[in-house]
């Protein structure tokens, strides 16, 4: 198992035990969630199992709060499951039975193959057929209209949303006839309806987000739980890795479900009311060109209309009812901050201790020649990478050629430079024209002073 499948494992893990990890809970609460999360049915990476015991819940636990994210990945030989093979024309006969009736249970289905003489008695185990009929027919649960309740947060920071909108395009300097797109990306605090950061960008990415996300936890502090849709920019896997190294619960909301995210919904409505028509009148004077300018507006628009208005919903202002919560603000060393939003890589080291990375090579501690080692680094700065094997931390990889400074993700279009609104030819006409000016001012001169007719 490498480093991306163990990693996407231990994420699934947290994932499970995030309800118990994010908030404090007494003994009895925790018991319950332990009871809950066990009855529950999961898709579980690398695993033909659907439910957790109690038991490994308890241990992922304790391994988490000890050894944070790295405990809870599996050891070489952990989480390896098979099937027990079934005779094909046993195993199909089950099939048709339950797709025949969905609501047979396993236990149903076995009886009636052993009563029909299909298959002995004790042949056919319990587990081993639900694990097959599970990966043929994948749950699903009965179609009943959905029905939606009002919901709000408990306190500060408990749940945050988070959601990009396609908002505007602004003029590409580069190219009259074209536009470039502005990417909204913003969070919202689901009690007092606050914006913790929203930003414009020109690509809706993952760098951009994690950008979004660090500014709003640095300002605000830790959420309990972010709450964002299934968009490729809120990928579990890297998204979740950095919300389980932060100890915030990661919730992704149900394909084509946006009611539960009716909070940050509402805001990118209201930015469509208030603040894009001025944006775009600005844009049609000229007056507006440029992603800083654009952002400048936005984060004033943002303070003064938007923070500075009673909520609907609240009766509060969003500032107000933020502040005057007493619920604490878990905050986080910006150090660790930075750390956590680091990217993660794996790469094979050659015989002559280097490895590529973007163009770069970089060279490691000799003992990790001919190994895959995994890398971490800031997309932003690309001089410096840390280097881990096997769960050790080594001395940070050597730049031998450094070409490139920054992951090609993150680099910004450079603004156009200005024109300089000089030209040769329209300064030799002002030169021409300002040299007649001052000859027929001189010949007017002459006419006065009666020189015209002296023969001089």
């Amino acid at each position: 198992m490498d480093e991306k499948q163990a990693l996407e494992i231990a994420v699934f893990r947290y994932g499970v035990i995030a309800p118990l990890v994010s908030r404090k809970l007494d003994r009895g609460q925790q018991a319950r969630l332990l009871r809950e999360a066990a009855s529950r049915h999961y898709e579980i990476p690398y695993s033909d199992k659907t439910t957790i015991s109690i038991r490994t819940l308890e241990r992922w636990l304790t391994t988490y709060r000890e050894q944070g994210l790295d405990g809870l990945k599996p050891n070489p030989r952990a989480d390896v499951y098979t099937l027990r093979k079934l005779p094909t024309d046993l195993y199909q006969k089950a099939l048709h039975l339950k797709r025949e009736v969905p609501q047979r249970s396993v236990r149903q289905i076995i009886s009636i193959l052993e009563m029909a003489g299909e298959a002995p008695p004790g042949l056919l185990k319990r587990s081993t057929l639900a694990r097959h009929l599970h990966r043929e027919l994948p749950r699903e649960a009965a179609h009943k209209p959905p029905t939606f309740r009002r919901f709000q947060a408990p306190h500060r920071n408990a749940i945050w949303q988070g959601d990009c909108q396609h908002t505007l395009y602004l003029p590409d300097p580069n190219d009259p006839t074209r536009k470039r797109q502005a990417y909204l990306i913003a969070f919202i605090d689901d009690y007092s309806r606050l914006i913790t950061h929203a930003e414009f960008y020109l690509e809706e990415n993952r760098p951009k987000l994690e950008d979004c996300l660090k500014k709003a936890i640095l300002r605000y502090g830790v959420p309990e739980k972010l709450y964002v849709d299934n968009a490729s920019i809120h990928s579990p896997l890297h998204l979740g890795r950095i919300c389980a190294e932060l100890a915030i619960r990661l919730i992704h909301s149900r394909p084509y479900c946006p009611q539960g995210r009716g909070k940050i919904e509402r805001f990118f409505l209201f930015v469509d009311r208030s603040f894009k028509p001025e944006a775009y009148a600005l844009i049609s004077q000229g007056k507006l060109t440029t992603l800083p300018q654009l952002n400048e507006l936005f984060w004033a628009w943002l303070e003064v209309a938007y923070h500075q208005k009673k909520h609907s919903s609240t009766g509060q202002l969003p500032h107000t009812r933020f502040a005057h919560d007493n619920h604490p603000i878990r905050r986080v060393d910006p150090d660790f901050l930075r750390e956590v939003f680091l990217w993660q890589e794996e790469r094979q080291v050659d015989k002559t201790n280097c490895f590529p990375l973007l163009g770069n090579v970089y060279e490691v501690d000799p003992s990790l020649a001919r190994k895959k080692v995994t890398i971490r680094y800031d997309p932003y700065d690309l001089g410096r990478i840390k280097v881990f094997f096997a769960g050790q931390q080594y001395p940070d990889a050597l730049p031998v050629n450094l070409e490139r400074t920054r992951h090609p993700r993150v680099e910004e279009p450079p603004e156009p430079v200005p024109p300089t609104g000089l030209n040769y030819l329209e300064l030799l006409a002002r030169k021409h024209d300002q040299q007649k000016k001052a000859r027929v001012g001189k010949l007017n001169f002459d006419l006065l002073s009666g020189r015209e007719g002296d023969g001089q």
